[in-house]
């Protein structure tokens, strides 16, 4: 999957017109509805392909969260649909969400550098709606954000933000890194709103396990491709993260009682999490790091190119 981002500016480095484009396979391919099933390539009639689409959404799957919930003015998805790739793709977690929300994030990141504010002042300043204001308020509290930390220091902190679907939970998370020749997350703090929850210790469960699968995908997954199609085939090629990588969580609910309709959380912070790291990655090496995983040989070619 691949996606592009392109705004054009006022006088004060906010978008007027925003544009999000995305590349992508099927996301929706799960088997278990005849065609999307290998075997049954092996009957004597076989069902045919199902057909090349998906829905534009919300939710959407390519196109989830491709609308950034910032208050610009014109915003529009091209989505580009490839329904024929080299490999077979299904359902990542969150579908399209995760690599949307980082290249969104990663972007006002960068429209808040050049706009010379604090990350966390500036999508405050482009952000209309006071739920997700106040997500981004409060993990700001919680993780003793410091506005104007110096970068390149190989430390740092990075905010990311959706909600999810646009139309499900709020997540806002701030992650911590430290960087030598590899990407260690130290710290993941985030701030929820899913309005009433049934369960509290359930959503945050379901969070904190979002937030680990986040790491994992930011700094470790990534399907190894040659000549004859996939070759991960372990734990080795296809790395997880591991318990001793596993940083420290504080997750809180935003009035988790409230006489709200129930949002849902489940997927609400992976998107969040990746965008958080990728914005710590780039503040703590002082160059941004645009493909996932962030592996180390990533980081080297991202510090060589300074």
């Amino acid at each position: 999957m691949v996606v592009t981002v392109r705004a054009t500016l006022d006088e004060a480095a906010r978008p007027i017109d925003w544009t999000t484009e995305i590349w992508s396979g099927k996301h929706v391919n799960r088997p278990g509805s005849g065609g999307n099933l290998l075997a049954a390539e092996a009957l004597p009639d076989p069902p045919p392909a199902p057909p090349a689409f998906e829905a534009p959404g919300p939710p959407g799957a390519g196109t989830r969260n491709g609308e950034p919930l910032y208050g610009f003015a014109a915003k529009r998805i091209v989505h580009h649909l490839i329904p024929d790739t080299p490999v077979r793709t299904s359902s990542l977690r969150g579908l399209g969400a995760t690599m949307n929300v980082f290249a969104i994030e990663a972007a006002i990141d960068d429209l808040a550098e050049r706009a010379n504010q604090d990350p966390v002042a500036y999508r405050l300043s482009v952000l209309p709606d006071p739920r997700a204001r106040a997500c981004i308020e409060r993990v700001a509290q919680m993780s003793d954000w410091r506005p104007g930390e110096p970068a390149g220091t190989g430390h740092s902190r990075g905010i990311g933000f959706a909600r999810y679907k646009n139309m499900a939970g709020y997540a806002a998370v701030v992650a911590e890194v430290e960087i030598d020749e590899c990407v260690r997350v130290l710290n993941v703090w985030c701030a929820a709103d899913g309005g009433l929850v049934i369960n509290p210790d359930g959503a945050i469960n379901q969070l904190e396990g979002g937030i680990i699968q986040g790491v994992s995908w930011a700094l470790k997954e990534g399907v190894r491709l040659d000549t004859t199609g996939i070759s991960s085939r372990d734990w080795e090629s296809y790395p997880v993260l591991r318990f001793s990588e596993v940083p420290e969580l504080f997750v809180e609910l935003i009035n988790p009682l409230t006489d709200l309709p129930p949002l849902g959380l489940g997927e609400a912070t992976g998107g969040p999490t990746v965008a958080a790291i990728g914005n710590a990655v780039a503040q703590a090496l002082g160059a941004r790091i645009h493909d996932l995983p962030m592996t180390r040989e990533r980081v080297m070619a991202a510090l060589l190119k300074e």
